[in-house]
């Protein structure tokens, strides 16, 4: 049976004290359900789940930590039974003007109970429980940390000068535009790179499209890790220190450093820390791809910041 991809969100705010998701309604089919739409061939999730949601609520998001997944039987546009498979995140306003489209007639924010009554579908409610119960745990409120491997680069055979000069290949600039989105998505903005050219060259089209400079960072490319592998985790400290939204660009041989670093902060007690402790774990294990982007969702700052939330996101473009 066919697969048909699509990614949605669930928008939530505390009103009075009370925790509000919105929600939509569509009146073909007189239903109340998450904004959500089908991924565009080559989008990746995240980017299809905030593009959504602004055109259908109007709403611009920024994606949080991710919710249980929903999976059901629709018929594609030839009238056959087809798998629609849907990711959802909690998300949090951060502007839109709330202008509606055809397929949306109205937009509302409910509390959990009455939202909980409101769904049409039984499918709907995992996700918010999974909400309700990140928010018991302290867990829905986060902010993220994203590793990301340097995108695809000229080989060293045959390169000949100083190797912190290498520059991404056709290939590599391509997953480096595909980067642009996803890191918008979660609304990152400051941006850690390793000072050779080819993680430079990874993150400076997303940096230039938010109007952010780069921060290089001799400590986290090979030869600095090398000297000093401490230098490393010092980054990796000042960037939890600092709580902001945040990239970090590094290489191979530097990134099971940070993740290891990252693993340490796993909270296994809440909803999807143990998952975060397996991916770091796995990613750190098996080495990230080229491209590919490591989506850590951390609640507090400094010492007492903890991850409770891993997503791997591979290389597009």
């Amino acid at each position: 049976m066919a697969v048909i991809p699509a990614a949605g969100t669930l928008p939530w705010r505390r009103r009075r004290g009370r925790l509000e998701v919105a929600m939509v309604h569509r009146p073909k089919y007189d239903d109340w359900s998450w904004a959500k739409g089908k991924t565009d061939p080559g989008e990746a999730a995240p980017v299809t789940a905030a593009r959504e949601t602004l055109e259908e609520t109007g709403l611009q998001v920024h994606l949080g930590r991710p919710l249980p997944a929903a999976s059901y039987t629709v018929l594609d546009r030839e009238g056959q039974p087809a798998t629609k498979e849907v990711h959802y995140w909690a998300a949090e306003v951060v502007g839109g003007s709330g202008a509606l489209e055809n397929e949306i007639d109205e937009v509302r924010w409910l509390d959990v109970v009455a939202a909980h009554d409101r769904l049409d579908y039984a499918r709907d409610r995992d996700q918010l429980r999974a909400l309700v119960r990140a928010d018991a745990e302290g867990a829905l409120t986060t902010w993220p940390v994203v590793l990301v491997r340097h995108a695809k680069s000229r080989p060293r055979d045959g390169w000949g000068e100083d190797d912190r000069g290498r520059p991404l290949d056709a290939r590599g600039e391509a997953q480096a535009r595909a980067l642009v989105p996803l890191l918008a998505s979660y609304g990152v903005t400051r941006v850690v790179t390793s000072s050779s050219r080819r993680c430079v060259d990874t993150v400076a089209p997303y940096a230039a499209s938010v109007g952010r400079d780069l921060k290089l960072r001799d400590g986290l490319s090979e030869e600095g890790y090398a000297a000093d592998p401490s230098r490393s985790e010092h980054h990796l400290h000042r960037t939890l220190e600092r709580g902001r939204p945040t990239a970090m660009c590094s290489h191979g041989p530097v990134l099971p450093a940070l993740l290891g670093g990252l693993r340490d902060l796993v909270d296994l007690t809440t909803v999807g820390g143990r998952e975060a402790d397996r991916v770091l774990a796995e990613a750190g294990a098996e080495a990230m791809g080229k491209g590919e982007a490591l989506v850590c969702h951390l609640v507090s700052t400094g010492r007492q910041a903890r991850v409770v939330a891993v997503e791997r996101h591979p290389a597009r473009g």
